[in-house]
C-alpha cells in the first residue's frame, strides 16, 4: 500500500508533463506572423479515401520567414493538399505551380495579434485546468489512503509535495503563454 501512495507523485508528473507537452503542440499551432510548418500540421488530406495529416503525405518546410513550401511525396495528390488546406479555413491562400505548394504568410494586423494572444492564454488556462485535475484525482487518492490506515502526517507531506509540484507546472506553463505572446506581438 505504502509504495503505491508514494507512487502518486510519479503519476501526476506523467500526466503534468503530458499537460505541458499538449499545450507546447497547440502553441505551434498559432500563426505568429512566421512561417512554420506546425501552422498546417493539423490539415487533413484526403488521401486514397483516407483523412490523413498532411505531413504524412508531403514534406512542409519555411522557405523563409514568409512563405511554407509543400511538395507532396505522391504528385498526383497535390490537388487534393490544396484543397484541404483551403479548406482547413486558416486564412491561407496556397499556389500550386504542379510540383509544389506555396503558402505565403500574411503579416498580422495589431488586432489579429491581440486575438491570438487571448487564444494563447485561453489555451495556458486550459492547461492549467487539466493540471488543476490531476491535483484533485492525487489528492482523493491520498485521502483514501489515509482514510484506509496510511500515516496522516505522511499524507500531509505527499499533499504538499503535490502542491509544490503543481506551482511548479503553472509557473512552466505561465513562462511559456509569455514566450508565446512575445513571439506573436514581435513585427
Amino acid at each position: 500500500m505504502q509504495t503505491d501512495i508514494e507512487d502518486v507523485i510519479d503519476i501526476l508528473t506523467g500526466l503534468m508533463d503530458d499537460s505541458i507537452e499538449h499545450l507546447k503542440t497547440e502553441l505551434l499551432k498559432i500563426r505568429t506572423g512566421k512561417a512554420l510548418p506546425a501552422m498546417v500540421s493539423g490539415v487533413m488530406v484526403s488521401y486514397y479515401g483516407a483523412p490523413t495529416p498532411l505531413p504524412q503525405v508531403a514534406n512542409v518546410t519555411a522557405v523563409d520567414s514568409r512563405t511554407l513550401a509543400i511538395q507532396p511525396w505522391d504528385k498526383s495528390i497535390i490537388n487534393q493538399i490544396e484543397k484541404a488546406i483551403i479548406e482547413a479555413n486558416l486564412g491561407y491562400n496556397p499556389m500550386n505551380d504542379g510540383e509544389f505548394i506555396r503558402i505565403p504568410v500574411p503579416p498580422l494586423t495589431e488586432e489579429r495579434r491581440k486575438l491570438l494572444v487571448k487564444q494563447a492564454k485561453s489555451l495556458g488556462e486550459e492547461c492549467k485546468v487539466s493540471i488543476r485535475n490531476a491535483r484533485k484525482d492525487g489528492m482523493d487518492i491520498v485521502k483514501k489512503a489515509v482514510k484506509d490506515g496510511f500515516p496522516e502526517d505522511a499524507g500531509k507531506r505527499i499533499d504538499n509535495d503535490i502542491e509544490a509540484l503543481v506551482k511548479k507546472y503553472y509557473e512552466n506553463v505561465d513562462q511559456l503563454i509569455v514566450l508565446k505572446e512575445k513571439d506573436i506581438l514581435t513585427i
